[in-house]
């Protein structure tokens, strides 16, 4: 009895191990987000396992994992109607939401869903109740686009696939087949999809017959740049939950099909260190000092380093492609962008890539609403439901979708 009762401490004091992480006393729901950070570790571990043992490539094993525990079937109701299909190749699916009495043609939402070019899908239960909500609430219709993912396929093929089938979508004959209003149309994504989305939506600037298609774009903490990894977020949060910083290294470095031995420079910035060539001219694009509030760069410093390794750019010379890197559009490209919308969490390396995407875009010219919450994390908003039901979920939810409802 009593070697039992010394086995079950042992195990429940091994759990906490892997469980507890230190985090900020504002972030929300914390013991929520160490359980949530330990069960998606716990799949990485285990999708290395199988890649190491030869039985497939790590990143398709955790997908498995993630859509299997995730997938939601297409279905109908009452209140909105989802059908899976394709536009031009590209699968979809098309969340139906009633129209408002009086208003024969419905306002629409593409929407592209996160997880590092790699993971996730429109399928699964998180990103098909994000888009219930937003057709039932906006009365509107929802293309949550499933773009193809790597290791199927890397750079740029995501862009043409979410480029297609959103040409697909704004065709005349489609858009009356759904009653949707050609004014009324907003590029919607989080994380890898705010990505694509504002790639999407800084090509079609560029094209005379596009420019005017797009009426809004709303930015979910998106990855916006791949120059510098030590912005203050980055520093801050470098060990933050769900999302670390080498974690989001990587997936740049998987979505350029890359060597991986290129992260643990690239996290101290030797991949465009002051000796670097390539990435002299667009440093004035991303001064943090100059684009940030003193209330977020703090003491911080920036991060160039007098010698690098320019191997990494001229492998990889995708890092500073405007298509991966949107942040580093010209001006001239941003002053032609629609209405903005970007949310950031306090707690996600990725914050300041959003706020300073919105500081130049009013320098542009571009109507932005900067939406901030001190007490996110990177992915928050697509946890509203038992038994990741976080507060800041259904807050950041709640704010984005008021915001497509007032200015759509």
């Amino acid at each position: 009895m009593r070697s039992s009762c010394v086995l079950l401490a042992a195990l429940v004091a091994l759990a906490a191990y892997y469980v507890y992480i230190p985090l900020p006393g504002s972030i929300a729901d914390p013991w929520r987000l160490m359980l949530l950070d330990a069960t998606f570790r716990g799949a990485q571990q285990v999708s290395h396992l199988i890649h190491s043992l030869g039985l497939t490539h790590h990143l398709l094993a955790l997908n498995f994992i993630i859509v299997s525990f995730g997938k939601k079937s297409a279905w109908s109701s009452p209140r909105v109607k989802v059908t899976d299909t394709d536009f031009d190749g590209v699968e979809v699916r098309v969340f139906e939401g009633a129209a408002k009495p009086g208003e024969p043609l419905r306002r629409s939402v593409l929407y592209m869903h996160g997880g590092g070019w790699a993971l996730a899908s429109a399928r699964i239960s998180y990103y098909d109740a994000l888009c219930t909500a937003m057709a039932e609430e906006l009365n509107a219709v929802i293309v949550s686009i499933e773009y193809r993912l790597v290791p199927r396929v890397y750079f740029p093929e995501q862009i043409h696939d979410v480029v297609r089938a959103t040409k697909h979508f704004l065709q005349p004959e489609v858009l009356q087949k759904y009653s949707v209003d050609p004014g009324r149309i907003a590029v919607s994504g989080d994380s890898a999809g705010g990505n694509l989305a504002a790639a999407l939506v800084q090509q079609f600037s560029q094209d005379v017959n596009l420019r005017n298609k797009i009426k809004l774009q709303a930015l979910i903490y998106p990855v916006l740049q791949a120059l510098d990894f030590n912005t203050p977020s980055y520093q801050q949060n470098a060990n933050t939950p769900i999302l670390p910083q080498s974690v989001m290294v990587k997936y740049w470095v998987y979505y350029f099909k890359g060597n991986c031995d290129f992260v643990q420079a690239m996290m101290v910035n030797n991949h465009t260190s002051l000796d670097v060539q390539e990435a002299a001219s667009l440093r004035a694009l991303l001064n943090w000092t100059a684009l940030l509030p003193a209330s977020m760069t703090k003491d911080y410093k920036p991060v160039w380093p007098p010698t690098g390794d320019a191997r990494i750019i001229r492998e990889l010379p995708q890092l500073l492609d405007v298509r991966s890197a949107p942040l580093l559009a010209a001006h001239e490209v941003l002053q032609h962008l629609p209405k903005t919308y970007i949310l950031t969490c306090e707690h996600d390396v990725l914050r300041d890539d959003g706020i300073m995407y919105a500081k130049r875009l009013e320098n542009a010219g571009v109507e932005v609403t900067l939406d901030h919450f001190e007490d996110g994390f990177h992915g928050c908003m697509i946890f509203t439901s038992w038994p990741t039901n976080f507060s800041v979920g259904i807050r950041t939810r709640n704010s984005y979708i008021k915001w497509l409802d007032q200015n759509l």
